[in-house]
């Protein structure tokens, strides 16, 4: 993969995971709860909520590791998440899963509009750079979608798992947040390939090739 297409998948990932986070962030503030507006967190402005570790070190890291190795690279990274508060819900329970859902729906709608425009507007595919520009943020949209609703914490997935989960799997509960980033990081490891081939299906879906 050539450098800049690497920068300016590193640029395409980090507005995607900003819209990510700041859609949980206006829905909250629609369901009454100001914590996040309170916070400067309802801002398309990409410095409030990047995360020292997951917006820039890793994904600097793996960009440089591609470089070395001269392989495809794999890029992931996050934001620091909005701030919510639950007790501002009228329904905290059904509230608070609208809030979990707002994060992959952007991602899953930019990947929409971007996604529908690569297969049906003329002027797109005769285009190389627009190509490869719209694939990419179709893919990483939908990667990021699919990603965070894994039912794994501390991922969107999770809220809306324990929302429903009965008193009874309290267990379970108790064990996800203790070992979820573990079960995280044993699934990037070992399965992140088979990930990536369901995300490419997807993409394959919607943009009709």
């Amino acid at each position: 993969m050539e450098r800049m297409e690497l920068v300016f998948l590193i640029v395409v990932l980090i507005f995607s995971v900003v819209l990510h986070e700041v859609s949980h962030g206006v829905v909250a503030y629609s369901l009454g709860d100001p914590t996040a507006k309170d916070a400067g967190r309802l801002t398309l402005n990409p410095i409030p909520h990047l995360d020292p570790i997951g917006s820039i070190f890793l994904p600097g890291f793996l960009v440089l590791m591609s470089m070395i190795g001269g392989g495809p690279g794999i890029i992931i990274g996050w934001a620091k998440p909005v701030p919510i508060n639950p007790l501002f819900f009228r329904n905290p329970k059904y509230d608070s899963v609208k809030v979990s859902l707002a994060g992959p729906a952007a991602n899953i709608a930019i990947a929409l509009v971007f996604g529908l425009a690569l297969r049906f507007l003329p002027i797109v595919s005769f285009s190389p750079d627009l190509v490869l520009i719209f694939s990419s943020i179709v893919f990483l949209n939908l990667l990021l979608a699919v990603f965070n609703l894994l039912p794994i914490p501390p991922l969107d997935g999770s809220h809306l798992l324990f929302s429903f989960l009965p008193d009874s799997f309290s267990g379970l509960r108790s064990v996800l947040s203790q070992y979820g980033f573990f079960l995280l990081l044993f699934l990037l490891l070992f399965f992140f390939r088979a990930f990536l081939a369901f995300v490419d299906v997807l993409f394959r879906l919607l943009v009709g090739n």
